[in-house]
Parts: structure tokens; sequence; C-alpha cells
């Protein structure tokens, strides 16, 4: 493993979350504007960000390590899924505890934010876009 290639990539990939994370927050908060409810609200900006954040990633973070496309892109468009699922568990959890524990929920969601960083970037760079043969040179991506 080269120590700068995996920092460049981790850097990398804290810009396109930063930035899908916009997308989440945004549609959130325009469905609650237009009177959506919350939890649905949630669910749909959380949705476009895994969507966005599928974009970023195959493009910024993990150019390169994207499958062909077929039946190996569905199987890890799936894993990039379920990481989003253990993303969104791990913040779950953490906004609980938090919250019954007495901290202010919005610190207890910048904590679950940074714990699912780098959760989610570690499921990533080790399941979802490991290196390996199925996969396309950066140009020819769908």
């Amino acid at each position: 493993m080269n120590l700068l290639r995996e920092a460049r990539r981790f850097a990398a990939y804290g810009i396109a979350s930063a930035v899908t994370l916009g997308f989440d927050m945004g549609a959130y908060l325009l469905l609650l504007a237009g009177g959506m409810a919350a939890p649905l609200a949630a669910v749909c900006g959380y949705s476009l960000g895994i969507a966005a954040h599928w974009i970023a990633s195959s493009r910024v973070g993990f150019s390169g390590r994207v499958a062909e496309a077929g039946a190996a892109r569905r199987a890890q468009m799936g894993l990039f899924a379920a990481s989003a699922l253990v993303g969104l568990a791990l913040t779950w959890l953490i906004v609980s505890m938090g919250v019954a524990a007495g901290l202010d929920p919005r610190l207890a969601k910048l904590s679950a934010i940074a714990a699912s960083f780098v959760a989610t970037f570690v499921l990533r760079a080790r399941f979802v876009f490991a290196p390996g043969e199925l996969r396309e040179p950066m140009g020819e991506r769908a």
C-alpha cells in the first residue's frame, strides 16, 4: 500500500463527501420547507446523497476502481449502498447515544458524521472499490 496515494484518495473522498453532504442537507431542507414530514425528507435527502456520492466517489475518490458495466458494476453498486446503510446505522447509533447522554443533538450529529465518514471510507476502499481485475480505465465509466 502506498501511503501517499491512500492519503490523496482519502482527501479526494473527503471533498466528495462534503459536496454530497450538501446535496443531502439541501434536499432535506428544501423538502422540509415544502411541507414534507421530517423523517421522509431525511430519507429522501439521504437517498439523493447516496446517489450523488456514488457519482463523486467513482469519479474522484476511487477513479480507476469502478467495475466494468454489467453484473460486476451492479454488485459494486450494491456494496456501495450497503456501506451507506452501515454509515446510516452508525449515525443513528451515535446520535441516539449522544442525545440519551444529554449531548446537544447537533454535536452528536457532527460526531456521527466524522465516525460514519471514516467507516464508509474504509469499507469502500477495502471492499467496494478494492483494486482488482474487473476495473476499467477512468475515461470509460458510465
